[in-house]
C-alpha cells in the first residue's frame, strides 16, 4: 500500500469515505459524525498538505490528516509550547477493518512527526465513543483530560474533546511512503 498527499480531486472521495464512516458508526450506535464535514475546510486542509491517502491500487484504504495546528480550545498554552503534531480524521473503508491499518496509519504519523521535530502525536476523539477511546489507548496513547467547551469546526457544539499523546517516535508501518519530507516544526531542536 502507498500513503501519498491528498489532492484537491479527492475532496468527494474524502467526503463520501467520511460518510460511508459515519453510516458505520450509526450501525453501532454512535452519534460520531453526523453532522457533514464542510467541504471547504476539507479542501482547505488538502491544500495546506496535512491530508494523506492510504492507496491500494485504484481503492482508498484510509486516511489520516496530520497537521502541526492545535485545534483551538483543546490544548493548553504550556502543552502548546512542546512541540507535537495532531492526527485527524483517521478513517479505515471497512473492506480494509480488521487489519490493523488504523495502527499503521497512526505509526506513520509517529514517524512522520518525529522526522518533523515533534514530541508528541496529540488527537482529539469523540467523547462519548469509548469504544474509540479504548483503541487509543491499546495503541499506546495516553489520556490527557477531556474538554467540552467550545465548538466544533463542523458547528454546533464540541463533540470530540476526548483529548490523548503519544510519544513521537520512528516506527516501521510497512507503507511505500510517497509523500514529501515533513517541515520542520518551528520550535523543533
Amino acid at each position: 500500500m502507498i500513503i501519498t498527499p491528498a489532492k484537491p480531486h479527492d475532496v468527494a472521495k474524502l467526503l463520501a469515505f467520511r460518510e460511508e464512516a459515519a453510516s458505520w458508526l450509526r450501525a453501532i450506535g454512535s452519534d460520531q459524525w453526523s453532522r457533514p464535514y464542510p467541504a471547504d475546510k476539507l479542501l482547505a486542509t488538502i491544500e495546506a498538505g496535512t491530508v494523506f491517502m492510504l492507496r491500494d491500487g485504484h481503492t482508498t484504504a484510509g486516511t489520516i490528516t496530520l497537521t502541526p495546528d492545535a485545534e483551538d480550545g483543546l490544548w493548553t498554552d504550556e502543552e502548546l509550547t512542546e512541540p507535537a503534531m495532531f492526527v485527524n480524521k483517521l478513517t479505515v473503508a471497512r473492506e480494509y477493518a480488521g487489519q490493523n491499518l488504523g495502527g499503521r496509519l497512526l505509526d506513520w504519523a509517529g514517524d512522520r512527526a518525529h522526522h518533523a521535530g515533534a514530541r508528541w502525536v496529540r488527537l482529539d476523539a469523540w467523547s462519548t465513543n469509548e469504544a474509540l477511546q479504548r483503541y487509543y489507548l491499546t495503541q499506546g496513547f495516553t489520556y490527557v483530560r477531556t474538554v467540552q467547551e467550545g465548538t466544533a469546526v463542523n458547528g454546533g457544539p464540541r463533540v470530540s474533546g476526548w483529548l490523548a499523546q503519544r510519544a513521537a517516535r520512528p516506527a516501521d508501518h510497512g507503507f511505500t511512503d510517497r509523500t514529501p519530507e515533513p517541515t520542520r516544526l518551528p520550535f523543533a531542536a
